[in-house]
């Protein structure tokens, strides 16, 4: 071939190429996204960051998969629902117990309840009940649709479970698409279990995660992971039906959300996007070529590379960050819940659970 004729058809070569591409991934892409904004840097007023979650003791080390959530039941025994569906018990021995097989590796959230039984959330199969009899479910469909991203739940006095529906469009182990897709999928239910009838209480938010009661449960709390924001919904008083924002741009998406025994709340959160990758959440063309090539994601998220929890007063303030800035000793935090002076700390990167003197 004539050299001048091959350099001549390079850039045609290219231009074809570069169409092909495109038309694959306008076809392919799993996503129709908006643009995302993120949060401006944090203000003067907000305390530091630190290292003290270096600090951590880590109980049951490398016999926990990924425990997402920890609760207390009324006895002081700590739980956490792990990757390969045990149910772990954990003791002030530091001993752990595998207490109960749910035969589901998706389990998220989990809470005590009064009588003593554990709720979980199944990413798959909805609200579940654990108890010493076994596994049973509570609700798996709503408006006779099977929910479909069951992500935290918390019980009210009268028996009451409110949950958070993470997305309506996309299922755990593709929760990285409904970040970049940016739009309000997620819900907030409310189930009577008296009734056994559920009902919807707020409706398109972005990727509904942690829920907590008020300490005098006059209102709710549910963390919009992709807003970097928690809102607040009035259940009793003058503004009872009202939603307001209780605090806005957090230094991090907010994941469970934890009422503390002061009345604030320890909120665990998540390094969205690595660090020089947050151009990706103002470019729809980059968001459909990672959603395209889900490898590339793993350039993105920042999940793995730090931890932050934050303690907020019931006023919407920051009081305390506790962090791993460079996640050597703990990643991926998404729950914090305060015991006898101790914080522990589920994580979905790390086998065991962490205990942090406070």
């Amino acid at each position: 071939m004539n050299p001048k004729h091959f350099l001549s058809t390079i850039p045609t070569f290219l231009v074809g190429c570069l169409l092909a591409l495109s038309f694959h991934i306008y076809f392919t892409s799993p996503i129709s996204p908006d643009l995302l904004n993120l949060p401006p840097p944090s203000s003067a007023s907000v305390p530091p960051t630190n290292n003290h979650l270096k600090k951590i003791t880590k109980l049951g080390e490398g016999f926990l998969e990924g425990p997402e959530d920890v609760c207390v039941d009324n006895e002081g025994i700590l739980y956490a629902a792990t990757r390969d569906g045990w149910i772990k018990r954990l003791y002030n021995n530091n001993s752990v117990e595998d207490w109960k097989m749910t035969n589901r590796n998706h389990l998220l959230g989990i809470t005590a309840t009064a009588s003593g039984d554990l709720v979980v959330c199944d990413s798959e199969e909805g609200l579940l009940k654990v108890s010493e009899d076994g596994v049973t479910s509570i609700v798996s469909y709503f408006n006779n649709s099977k929910i479909r991203f069951a992500d935290d739940v918390v019980e009210a006095r009268d028996g009451t479970l409110y949950f958070s529906i993470a997305s309506t469009k996309f299922g755990l182990h593709n929760w990285f698409l409904d970040m970049l897709e940016a739009k309000p999928h997620g819900q907030l239910l409310k189930h009577d279990p008296s009734t056994n009838h559920t009902t919807l209480v707020m409706d398109n938010l972005c990727f509904a995660n942690g829920v907590a009661l008020s300490a005098d449960q006059d209102y709710l709390l549910v963390c919009e992971t992709w807003k970097f924001r928690i809102l607040k919904y009035w259940l009793e008083g003058d503004r009872k039906g009202q939603t307001e924002t209780f605090i806005e741009n957090l230094p991090g998406g907010p994941d469970n959300i934890n009422l503390a025994p002061d009345g604030t709340f320890w909120v665990a959160l998540i390094q969205l996007t690595s660090s020089g990758f947050e151009f990706v959440h103002t470019s729809k063309i980059a968001k459909h070529l990672i959603a395209t090539f889900s490898a590339l994601s793993n350039l993105v998220l920042g999940a793995h590379q730090s931890a932050m929890v934050v303690n907020v007063a019931a006023d919407g303030r920051i009081l305390r960050i506790l962090g791993d800035t460079d996640g050597r000793v703990t990643s991926f935090v998404t729950s914090a819940v305060e015991f006898e002076d101790h914080l522990y700390l589920g994580s979905l990167s790390s086998n065991f659970v962490g205990k942090l003197p406070l």
